[in-house]
């Protein structure tokens, strides 16, 4: 499993093109996930008495433990009657070690803004807010 990762900069480098691409295609999603990396060979578990006084004792291990950040396109495929194409799944992952941590997440929000920069703002739906407007009048209202 280690050997699929990818290195810091790689992973900038095809997360950046993963955005370009989806945003010039004019749809698609792009997941970003991240967590803590466990496995470690070296690892044994506290003994059993410990694990009964402190039942959350994984939350804090003993030394800081590296974060894995995983980025993936959503799978499409073409829809009969739709103009879209099939696009191949990706999956890109990196593993940052905990004192890389703060400049990792400095050039990631960079490229995540880069890519995200030509979204269109959504669209927002009007009937819901004028049927608002006509039940607080028609309640408020009184004859006089």
């Amino acid at each position: 499993m280690p050997g699929d990762h990818l290195s810091n900069e790689e992973f900038f480098t095809k997360l950046g093109d993963l955005l370009e691409n989806n945003r010039t295609k004019g749809h698609g999603t792009v997941f970003l996930t991240q967590k803590r990396l466990t496995f470690d060979t070296d690892f044994s578990p506290p003994p059993a008495a410990k694990i009964a006084d402190d039942p959350l004792w994984d939350t804090h291990p003993q030394n800081p433990l590296p974060v894995v950040i995983r980025a993936s396109n959503n799978k499409s495929s073409s829809r009969p009657g739709t103009d879209r194409e099939d696009i191949a799944k990706t999956k890109l992952s990196t593993v940052v070690q905990p004192d890389q941590l703060d400049s990792f997440y400095g050039r990631y929000a960079d490229v995540c803004k880069a890519g995200m920069s030509g979204l269109k703002k959504r669209d927002k739906k009007k009937g819901k807010k004028d049927k608002k407007k006509k039940r607080k009048g028609a309640v408020g209202e009184t004859k006089g």
